[in-house]
């Protein structure tokens, strides 16, 4: 219970969230009030002093909860806002953090995280949010997708850094759309409107990549027959995103970190100091702290970069998204050739669910852009998907506990995707590959003793017998 009643008002149009998350607020002992919309909330304000904390939902008939959120800042610039929303993408967490919400809280979420969000938000009341001006609106060929817990916490991250000019890291597998954070937060930031500059260190040779990150003069070496201006400079007032920077060679390394510490350079063979005010974002799919270990990158400049380190999971730890990413590739692909999209059937689905994806989400959109092409009719089937992924690829398994916590739920995520895709028949699918994969482990320990496998089993011999005969005839 909190030692005084501090106020909270609750602002969804959704009566059922209203009235659990009052509730659940109310028993935690603050004086809660609920509102179905902005303008509720509006009325009150004439007549009430404003709240110590209040929770709002974004979309709302009438003016949404970033709208209230704005009105808001401007009249009662130190109250804290928690925005809520089930649309937990980077331009909405990045709309309510730039307009100055305390925090975001994605729907459907836990009462006691909510409540223990008001405590924390209400034990430190001084606190006032920023704000910052607009930033350009997500486009449909850059925008990140995905709807997993993961890429949910990874859209906030986003959302909340793309205000602070501070160095971020972005860590992940080849093909996890490293570039793509880069952008979002560039996107979001005050500096949208500047220029945002890429480069891939490891695709410039090292002899060369000096120049491209700092330019040099006219006669700096043999064939620098005019000035040239290097990334940093292009990139000033912007973001400067330096990909593979564990590539980076070792006597770039410290020219690197010189800039990151004071902001300033000289170009290759020129005396001119230049200034530069550049937000880096730095991504890598190698393990820094090995490399510093072996002694291939420096202890701090990976100090530097590394202020805020944000991780992109692989896909196939967020198969859930496969089906809306594929959707959304073969959109693209259709605008590009200027044809209707098309579209993947539920076996086509299944299959592209149970691929592994060691290429990452660069794979599927390869793969998408190829059946754009290639399949000869609007609904893709899973014949067409033969030739372009491994026959019978299937999730890798985790590691198994010894009580077997792994297998559960390596279980419950198949039956999730399974029904997520349609499919139906679970009961007898699941028995017969839970058959399967307990009667080739046993006859592998057995080396092909049935009798043998059978009895550390549990099973009688015929029964394994009747169990591998139906395994054949099943394929």
């Amino acid at each position: 219970m909190t030692s005084t009643a501090q106020r909270v008002w609750v602002v969804d149009d959704d009566r059922t969230v209203r009235f659990v998350l009052a509730t659940a607020l109310s028993e935690a002992g603050y004086e809660v009030s609920s509102f179905d919309g902005a303008d509720a909330v509006r009325d009150a304000l004439g007549n009430r002093a404003p709240p110590n904390l209040l929770f709002t939902d974004v979309r709302m008939p009438g003016d949404t909860g970033l709208h209230l959120l704005e009105a808001l800042k401007r009249e009662h610039p130190r109250l804290p806002v928690v925005v809520m929303s089930a649309y937990t993408d980077v331009a909405s967490t990045a709309g309510a953090f730039r307009g100055g919400a305390h925090e975001f809280l994605s729907k459907p979420f836990d009462l006691d995280e909510a409540v223990a969000l008001a405590a924390r938000v209400l034990g430190d009341g001084d606190a006032a949010a920023g704000t910052a001006p607009e930033g350009t609106p997500a486009t449909d060929h850059d925008a990140l997708v995905g709807d997993t817990p993961a890429m949910r916490e990874l859209f906030r991250a986003i959302g909340r850094l793309a205000q602070a000019p501070v160095p971020v890291l972005v860590t992940g597998e080849t093909g996890t759309g490293k570039e793509l954070v880069a952008r979002a937060l560039h996107r979001e930031s005050p500096r949208a409107a500047r220029p945002f500059v890429a480069l891939n260190t490891a695709a410039i040779p090292a002899e060369l990549l000096e120049s491209e990150l700092f330019g040099h003069e006219a006669g700096a070496f043999t064939g620098a027959a005019k000035r040239h201006i290097g990334r940093f400079e292009q990139a000033n007032g912007g973001t400067l995103f330096l990909d593979e920077i564990g590539d980076m060679p070792a006597s770039l390394q410290t020219r690197l970190l010189r800039v990151l510490a004071e902001d300033e350079f000289f170009r290759v063979g020129g005396r001119e100091l230049i200034r530069v005010d550049v937000r880096l974002v730095a991504a890598t799919h190698q393990d820094l702290e090995r490399r510093v270990g072996d002694g291939g990158f420096r202890a701090d400049l990976l100090h530097r970069l590394d202020v805020v380190r944000l991780r992109l999971p692989p896909l196939r730890d967020r198969r859930e998204d496969v089906p809306r990413l594929a959707e959304r590739f073969l959109q693209a692909a259709a605008v590009r050739l200027q044809a209707p999209p098309k579209q993947l059937g539920r076996a086509a689905i299944q299959r592209l669910l149970e691929h592994d994806w060691p290429g990452n989400v660069r794979e599927l959109q390869n793969l998408c852009w190829r059946l754009a092409v290639l399949a000869p009719g609007d609904r893709i089937a899973v014949a067409d998907l033969d030739g372009l992924l491994p026959a019978g690829a299937a999730p890798a398994a985790p590691a198994v506990s010894a009580d077997g916590e792994a297998w559960e739920q390596a279980l419950r995520s198949w039956a999730d995707l399974r029904l997520r895709a349609g499919a139906t028949d679970l009961h007898a699918q699941a028995r017969e590959r839970l058959d399967r994969a307990l009667l080739e482990t046993a006859l592998g320990h057995t080396g092909g003793r049935r009798a043998e496998a059978a009895a550390r089993l549990g099973l009688g011999r015929n029964t394994l017998t009747r169990k591998l005969g139906a395994r054949r005839r099943g394929g």
